[in-house]
């Protein structure tokens, strides 16, 4: 039947001292005991209200306990997960429930007035549960509390199957969002491929309770981007899934120093960041107060989906000198494309990492790439794959392709694979510019810009043109103090790029260029040049 995540929660409950901390969000803490009820009870209680085995329940939320616990509760309850972007406006919402046939919300009180505007638009969803601090409900929801304290909290006893499915919403960089189809037992077998590197692992539940008996609880981690990611939310699974406790933020959006008081406080191992995009403003609060934090828990600092820079990561190691940095390179749709891994005195370059097992490098003919051709090639993962994207057959097929008998996953990522074998990451090939018949890929431009002390984020985009087809174009937010010298910074990336990749023109922007999980937005990039050059 293969592996299923209700089942490892179930064998892992069990095994875990009932009073070991599952989640810590401020002040509040439920153990382990009590997360076993609360998933247990909301589980059963779906069950009774309707939902069968492949129901879709989707979760609209900030980073908080009842995030993961209603993702437990869905897997004990053998429904699937749809992520929900809790920055998007309410039509786009509307478009998540609707596209996913969710038949279950679960959302804050927040966004109590969105659900009310799209809710008469939304006929197949037949339980919504709103999680209120203060325990009122709109009059159409079941409060979550009261859900999770119905019946003894005892195990389902049901039988599930790692076929069940959990979805990944990602936006990508065109288009509307589109559902990534992971099995239960494929995603394990991909999430757990670092540990079977290390030695055996359990390879059946008995095994796996016994083990989670004999070590005790899990680490601790803190995943400090959204939970509605798949960056933050696979590093909080993880988590969950070994035993351990999962940290989280209460601010709305990250804060250095609420994060470093809490890794003072709370003592994670494992701290996940998102890149650059919430590495350089943690290392600027960190040469600030030199000292003032202690950061000695962590062992092991994760990142994925946005560029980390190696003159950032050098910062950091400066104030927590004992932890790996570990730059995973994956998307929703191709875990484990690659990493790059950097400790005190051993480097990693920017955006350079070690190709992983499973991939391969393909031109755009499908011929493999020779090592050190110079050739760029796109990344190619084999399986374990997802099945596809939910009721989007032709962007399955553009993505998941057989190369000489193997299924691909081929997200689009471009890259130079170098005479060691390692991989330069170039960027994703639909937002390559081009430019005079020429390939730019923004990322590289961006890290150029970035280098330079009076630019504090910087996104490139391309911009019609007559002359060039696209113009390379600078949209960069200031370092504090500083003011915009477009020639200075055009003869900045002119030292480190070919000129044809030195933006033609750049400007300054206060609007955020990140997204909540981090990554690019460029859309507003893009909005933010058109006005200024109009």
């Amino acid at each position: 039947m293969g592996w299923n995540f209700g089942d490892i929660l179930d064998a892992v409950g069990g095994a875990v001292p009932t009073e070991a901390p599952a989640f810590i969000h401020g002040d509040r803490v439920i153990n382990w005991g009590q997360a076993n009820q609360i998933t247990n009870s909301l589980a059963r209680g779906l069950i009774a209200r309707g939902s069968k085995p492949g129901d879709k329940i989707a979760i609209y939320m900030r980073n908080r306990p009842e995030y993961l616990l209603a993702v437990a509760a869905g897997w004990k309850a053998r429904l699937t997960h749809v992520n929900v972007n809790y920055r998007y406006t309410p039509q786009e919402v509307w478009y998540i429930f609707d596209n996913s046939d969710a038949q279950t919300v679960v959302y804050s009180s927040e966004f109590r007035d969105a659900i009310t505007e799209i809710r008469p638009r939304l006929p197949n969803v037949k339980t919504w549960i709103e999680v209120s601090e203060g325990g009122d409900v709109a009059p159409f929801a079941e409060n979550f509390d009261t859900l999770a304290a119905e019946g003894n909290g005892g195990p389902l006893d049901i039988a599930r199957s790692g076929d069940d499915q959990f979805f990944i919403y990602t936006g990508g960089t065109t288009g509307m969002p589109k559902g990534v189809i992971w099995t239960h037992h494929d995603l394990r077998e991909i999430t757990l491929a670092p540990a079977r590197m290390m030695g055996p692992v359990p390879e059946t539940l008995e095994e796996l309770a016994a083990a989670t008996r004999a070590a005790g609880p899990g680490g601790r981690a803190l995943p400090a981007p959204p939970l509605m990611h798949g960056t933050g939310l696979l590093t909080g699974m993880g988590a969950m899934l070994s035993g351990g406790c999962v940290i989280t933020l209460e601010a709305p959006s990250f804060d250095p120093l609420e994060l470093l008081r809490v890794i003072d406080r709370h003592k994670p191992q494992t701290l996940v960041l998102v890149g650059d995009s919430f590495a350089k403003p943690l290392l600027n609060t960190l040469n600030a107060n030199p000292g003032a934090y202690d950061l000695s828990s962590v062992a092991v600092v994760v990142s994925s989906g946005v560029m980390w820079s190696l003159e950032v990561k050098q910062g950091l190691l400066e104030h927590m000198p004992g932890a790996m940095l570990n730059d995973a390179f994956s998307s929703s749709e191709a875990l484990g494309m690659g990493a790059s891994v950097m400790m005190k005195g051993v480097e990693a370059p920017t955006a350079k990492f070690m190709l992983g097992g499973r991939c391969k490098v393909f031109d755009e003919n499908d011929q493999p790439v020779e090592p050190g051709s110079g050739v760029s090639g796109m990344i190619a993962i084999k399986g374990p794959n997802p099945l596809g994207y939910y009721k989007d057959d032709e962007k399955t097929a553009r993505t998941f392709r057989v190369i000489d008998g193997e299924r691909y996953s081929i997200p689009g990522d471009w890259c130079l694979v170098e005479a060691d074998g390692t991989l330069t990451l170039l960027g994703r090939g639909s937002a390559c510019i081009n430019t005079a018949g020429e390939k730019v890929f923004p990322e590289e431009v961006e890290e150029a810009l970035k280098t330079h002390p009076s630019v504090e984020d910087a996104l490139v985009i391309g911009l019609p043109d007559e002359k060039w087809g696209q113009s390379v174009t600078g949209v960069v937010r200031l370092a504090e103090g500083a003011s915009l010298d477009e020639d200075t910074l055009r003869a900045h990336v002119r030292q480190a790029l070919a000129g044809y990749k030195t933006p033609k023109r750049i400007v300054a922007t206060t609007a955020s260029l990140r997204a909540s999980n981090g990554k690019a937005d460029y859309p507003t990039a893009k909005q933010v040049a058109e006005t200024a050059l109009a």
